[in-house]
């Protein structure tokens, strides 16, 4: 089964299907054992690991991520892929290259390319319908794989109208997008917008947002989760580290911590490796 195929499957069998943050084949492991059957590379989340705007990241970098995470789990990997790098012709080899690295599907967003540091204070410039729907049939084409999913992101419920949103939704389903992402304002909005848009629904919000059989009731299909587990790590550190710079202590178990460690290589799955080495080097005198 391709990843893309895996992800079709989850949307098609799930009544929901939610996507955490998963930056690293670490986190992506654990998310996988946690039960969820995707997960998520936000640039945005990259680029604050770089201490830099999403804006500012390579394909290179955005592609060696995903190849991490695809090599060490078996979920469905979904990638920001921002603004696609640049026009259609930027857009095709995007699509090209995330899938090569392994991923199920891509997110391509109407912004202006290139991407303006601004959208983080949520300042957006988008792009006409017509340009964004080039970006999307040239996505569509270069994917190798039929079910590698394409989702078409939409920034104009707060930058145009929520009107304007379902307009630009469905002209890039028509387009070929195979989920339209947006991210709707008010209640009335998150229930119309089911009825109004002709494939299925894509947004970004946290976990706690709603529960699943909110999700389900509303009639949303795929829930991404960008922020949860990237502010609960840091904010786990900085609280540690401030700690022991004011107490001499990090106010953690230190057997706790411990045993915590040790259980690194499991979740990492080194058994693997171990039993490739007990076979060749590690062999008894």
């Amino acid at each position: 089964m391709t990843p893309g195929q895996k992800l079709r499957l989850a949307l098609a069998s799930e009544n929901v299907v939610f996507a955490p943050l998963t930056l690293d084949a670490l986190t992506g492991r654990i998310t996988e054992h946690a039960g969820f059957s995707a997960g998520y590379i936000s640039g945005g989340a990259l680029g604050f690991v770089h201490g830099v705007s999403e804006a500012l990241l390579t394909l290179s970098e955005i592609a060696d991520v995903t190849q991490h995470v695809t090599a060490r789990t078996g979920i469905a990997v979904i990638v920001d892929g921002g603004v696609g790098f640049g026009d259609a012709v930027h857009t095709y080899r995007t699509v090209q290259v995330i899938e090569a690295a392994g991923a199920a599907g891509i997110e391509i967003e109407d912004q202006v390319a290139p991407k303006r540091v601004s959208h983080h204070r949520g300042i957006e410039h988008l792009i006409e319908i017509g340009e964004m729907t080039d970006k999307i049939c040239a996505a569509v084409d270069a994917r190798a794989d039929a079910d590698f999913v394409i989702i078409a992101r939409t920034g104009a419920v707060r930058n145009e109208s929520f009107e304007k949103a379902i307009e630009r939704g469905n002209a890039y389903a028509d387009a070929g997008a195979d989920l339209v992402m947006l991210m709707p304002t008010n209640d009335s909005e998150w229930q119309e917008a089911p009825r109004r848009l002709e494939v299925p629904l894509a947004t970004i919000t946290s976990l706690d947002t709603r529960l699943p059989s909110e999700w389900a009731t509303l009639g949303w299909d795929l829930i991404i989760d960008p922020f949860t587990a990237q502010t609960a790590a840091v904010k786990a550190i900085a609280t540690a580290y401030q700690q022991f710079q004011q107490s001499g202590t990090t106010g953690l178990d230190r057997a706790e911590t411990l045993e915590h460690y040790r259980l690194l290589p499991d979740i990492a799955g080194l058994q693997e490796l171990y039993d490739i080495e007990d076979r060749t080097t590690e062999r008894p005198a």
